[in-house]
């Protein structure tokens, strides 16, 4: 009688544990209140900065060009980022003297910092195949080097501009699939592709938008600028039609009210908030949309270039913090 009590107690405890572990993986079993859910969602959304971002913030190395490559991830690891954009340019040139890549990944990484992207792909879609095929020497040796710090993302700039009745869209999408094959199944790193007001063809973000998804690549995404989505006249409304995941990075500063909008050109950059750009409004319909990657401050002040680029790097730390905790209230 005894060995039937203890073995029905046995099955009753089993059945408790396991009804327990099938509740925690189906969500059957527990009940959970809905501000438990809203403070847990809330905890799971605030998760960089101490807390306050609910995106990591990013330095792209633009804001501080004159510093050697080292230095500009020394600073950004000091200001407090969490990860760091590098251009291709300083990448090229530190292995160029010697320097090795995948130890600087390294570096990187130890300094609690993480890439990504990198700046970046140029003259990657050439208007013919000869001249395509000829890009791809310097675009797999810049894939290579930016995979190598451990990048995730490399930036596809469409280059060289020509005239937009001679841009063929179609060419553009299949060229940016070839370059998505190789550089995924060579090199383990996602180009993404970038729209600039400079290049017709690909100056908004519909455009962009156009070309990645007619690549017909599960993993096609683009690097919205709020710059350039202001001076070319993209806008910022199209945000709330896209998804988070398709944004590979999220490069982000302000506009100033002059000069005007028809004679702004990057050097007239400033920081988050110093300007007149919705930056609250586009954060709030990043966070709609589910986007979870970086913002990255990107500058190229020149005025900023002659400050103590310390001090540069934590201004644009300071200053993007508190866009976002308009965000966040």
């Amino acid at each position: 009688m005894v060995k039937k009590v203890e073995r029905r107690n046995f099955l009753k405890a089993c059945g408790a544990v396991l009804g327990s572990g099938i509740g925690a993986a189906t969500g059957v079993a527990e009940e959970v209140k809905p501000e438990a859910d809203a403070g847990l969602k809330k905890a799971v959304e605030k998760r960089y900065q101490n807390g306050t971002s609910p995106w990591p913030l990013c330095l792209d190395t633009a804001t501080i060009r004159p510093a050697a490559l080292e230095d500009k991830i020394r600073i950004a690891a000091k200001a407090g980022f969490d990860a760091i954009e590098p251009w291709e340019g300083d990448l090229h040139d530190f292995e160029e003297k010697g320097g090795d890549l995948k130890d600087l990944g390294k570096r990187i990484r130890d300094l609690g910092l993480f890439v990504p992207s990198v700046i970046g792909l140029w003259n990657a879609i050439p208007a013919t195949q000869e001249a395509f095929d000829l890009s791809l020497v310097d675009s797999r040796r810049r894939m290579r080097q930016a995979a190598a710090i451990g990048a995730e993302h490399i930036q596809v700039v469409p280059q060289p501009g020509r005239p937009w009745q001679e841009f063929d869209a179609k060419w553009a999408a299949d060229r940016y699939r070839d370059l998505l094959t190789i550089g995924i199944e060579e090199y383990s790193i996602k180009p993404s592709l970038v729209f600039v007001q400079f290049l017709p063809g690909c100056a908004r973000m519909g455009q962009a938008a156009a070309i990645a998804i007619d690549s017909q690549h599960p993993q096609a995404t683009i690097i919205p600028d709020v710059f350039h989505m202001h001076i070319g006249h993209s806008g910022f409304a199209g945000i709330k039609h896209l998804r988070g995941d398709f944004f590979a990075i999220f490069q982000f500063n302000d506009a100033p009210a002059d000069p005007p909008l028809e004679k702004l050109k990057d050097e007239h950059r400033v920081f988050p908030g110093d300007g007149i750009l919705p930056l609250v409004d586009i954060l709030r319909d990043l966070k709609t949309i589910d986007y979870r990657g970086c913002v990255s401050l990107e500058l190229y002040n020149p005025a900023y270039w002659q400050r103590n680029l310390e001090e540069v790097a934590r201004e644009g730390r300071d200053k993007t913090l508190a866009v976002i905790a308009k965000v966040m209230v």
